[in-house]
């Protein structure tokens, strides 16, 4: 069962498990979505359908903080939110190297290519290519591994992945733009969610840890 990190009636926050899709994609695997469809129907022995708003998404092989709106009100709001860079979303990742500025910034402009579902970084902008923006605080270093926070400003396709790999630092088990060859879980991790409550307008910060027994989060303990 997926853990609940909050729910009321208006919003459901939940950890997501890695390597679940977040809908139905064409594996046709279990999807969290659909899972948690199913946990609201049970919970509440709901007739029919379920609504269920997915307001944003986590690659497949990220694990974290997801929050689903459980009305259509709410979802608008959320998605409003999202729209005006209100939704603040942070990000663990442990990289390969050292970096020289432990405190700092990202800026590139990317292009998404639909058939390779990759984004590239390009030299300048173009019309089909958008602003990334993330900063970033590195929190421990082990002897070839960082451990690093990541704020996310803007929130493209892949950003972070392609943003470190780029920069010479790619994020470990990351087969589709690092240098790993072996089968290895990537480890980036969706750590802490901050929003305003869609109906009441509280802040509210949501958390959630890797799993620190696995490598390399075991490095950082």
């Amino acid at each position: 069962m997926t853990e609940i990190i909050f729910e009321d009636n208006h919003l459901l926050v939940v950890k997501k498990p890695v390597n679940i899709p977040v809908m139905e994609d064409s594996s046709k695997d279990d999807d969290l979505l659909s899972m948690m469809k199913v946990y609201i129907k049970e919970k509440y022995s709901k007739p029919g359908n379920v609504f269920l708003g997915l307001v944003h998404r986590l690659d497949r092989p990220v694990g974290g903080v997801m929050v689903f709106a459980k009305t259509s009100k709410s979802a608008s709001r959320l998605s409003e939110q999202i729209r005006n860079n209100l939704f603040q979303k942070s990000y663990l990742c442990v990289v390969r190297g050292k970096l020289n500025d432990k405190n700092g910034e990202l800026k590139n402009y990317l292009s998404k290519n639909e058939s390779e579902n990759k984004s590239y970084v390009t030299e300048h902008q173009s019309p089909n290519s958008k602003l990334a923006l993330l900063t970033y605080e590195v929190m421990k270093e082990s002897e070839l591994y960082s451990l690093i926070k990541v704020n996310l400003i803007t929130g493209r396709h892949h950003q972070i992945r392609v943003q470190f790999a780029n920069a010479g630092f790619p994020i470990y088990g990351d087969q589709k733009y690092g240098t790993d060859q072996q089968k290895a879980q990537i480890a980036l991790w969706a750590f802490e969610l901050t929003l305003s409550h869609p109906v009441t307008k509280e802040k509210m910060t949501f958390t959630c840890d890797p799993d620190y027994d696995r490598f390399p989060w075991s490095l950082f303990i």
